[in-house]
């Protein structure tokens, strides 16, 4: 019964493709700040899986997602609603300062966490008086 359970959660999910057409999607709230060298952004996402994230680079923009259980949302019987059932979807746009091949992200109590280092060529450089 448990395995049958588990099939039809995942014959429900919709593919990411899918789910951007046919869901309703927010912008997570962030916070954005930057060290000597790294850039951070933070983004609230309660409710997302570590596997219902995904993180990617394209064109120049770097695209954070994540996803709840859609489905189940909408199905449970509600005795009051306050909260819209929603995916989180924003773009940024990466400036060249960015080092797009070090970007690395964890997602740890719904916060997703990007790291973005930043070239060697505009970390701040102390020159040696000699």
């Amino acid at each position: 019964m448990e395995q049958t359970k588990e099939l039809t959660q995942v014959d429900e999910k919709r593919s990411w493709e899918d789910a951007l057409e046919q869901e309703s999607w927010v912008a997570p709230l962030v916070d954005l700040y930057e060290t000597n060298d790294d850039y951070f952004i933070v983004a609230a996402m309660p409710g997302v899986g570590k596997e219902d994230v995904k993180v990617k680079v394209e064109d120049g923009n770097l695209i954070i997602m994540g996803r709840i259980n859609y489905m189940e949302e909408m199905n449970r019987k509600y005795l009051m609603k306050e909260i819209d059932p929603s995916n989180y979807y924003r773009k940024f746009k990466l400036s060249e300062s960015v080092d797009e091949t070090r970007i690395d992200a964890k997602l740890e109590n719904g916060r997703l966490e990007i790291h973005l280092p930043k070239v060697e060529r505009v970390k701040p450089k102390t020159i040696e008086i000699k």
